[in-house]
């Protein structure tokens, strides 16, 4: 899944791709490179984020969307969103799946889910953007995780969206710790016993530079360290910023091992 920020403000590259064009470039860029699903969000969701408008939000994935429909029909596109009405214009300009960080908590986006027969991304949260990292707790944290994704999915099952449409996403660094995300990391290979494909965004995340010993290091090395070990526990879903990279060192790698 390659990440389409059309955002100022996203952690990592925010600003780079603001610009709809520039955006569907590397759109563009990201197929080409091999991802098999684009991911464009028009909010961003990192620590402290300032929230936008419902109106800026479509302003800025709408263009983006309608564009890579019309160039690439059969590109599968994700939606980043956790506001009903940009996730339901987002489907009718070409979207296929809602990835919503708040889990579907809203029972108008519960509804969508049901009525449009979108893919669905399921995330845990300790919070809100705006308050997740204010002292995140938990006794288990891989416990904890996965009795919210299992009630979440159950949720989703008895409103009527099939489990074959369900994806599962732990929430790297959404309401954790370094160390949180690190034993989330290491355990990840558990969710698949919730039955559901798993997501997880990763991406040049805080816990990378941690574990480098060094916050303001390049975390794309340490980003692909982190894939390898996602595919090697059979997630079947990665949210990437470098697909191309990821692509190439998992062939090798799968090929060594082999």
């Amino acid at each position: 899944m390659g990440i389409v920020n059309v955002t100022p403000d996203s952690f990592s590259d925010g600003g780079r791709f603001f610009d709809p064009a520039r955006a569907i470039r590397r759109a563009e860029e990201l197929l080409t490179e091999g991802a098999d699903i684009l991911d464009i969000g028009g909010e961003s969701t990192r620590p402290y984020a300032t929230p936008v408008t419902e109106h800026e939000e479509l302003q800025r994935v709408l263009p983006v969307i309608r564009a890579i429909r019309e160039k690439h029909p059969h590109a599968l596109i994700s939606i980043d969103t956790f506001k009903p009405a940009v996730a339901a214009a987002a489907i009718e300009a070409g979207a296929e799946i809602i990835n919503d960080i708040t889990a579907f908590a809203d029972p108008h986006m519960l509804r969508l889910a049901v009525e449009s027969q979108a893919g669905v991304c399921v995330m845990h949260m300790q919070g809100t953007p705006q308050t997740m990292q204010d002292r995140p707790h938990y006794d288990d944290v891989v416990r904890e995780v996965m009795e919210f994704l299992a009630e979440r999915r159950d949720r989703l099952l008895a409103a009527g969206v099939p489990r074959e449409r369900i994806c599962l996403d732990p929430g790297i660094g959404f309401g954790k710790t370094h160390q949180h995300s690190i034993t989330l990391m290491r355990h990840c290979a558990q969710f698949h016993t919730l039955g559901c494909p798993l997501l997880v965004g990763h991406s040049r995340k805080g816990f990378i530079g941690q574990l480098l010993g060094d916050k303001t290091a390049d975390r794309a090395a340490g980003t692909l360290g982190a894939s390898l070990a996602l595919a090697l526990q059979g997630i079947q879903i990665i949210r990437l910023h470098e697909v191309r990279a990821t692509r190439e060192a998992w062939q090798v790698f799968r090929a060594s091992l082999s």
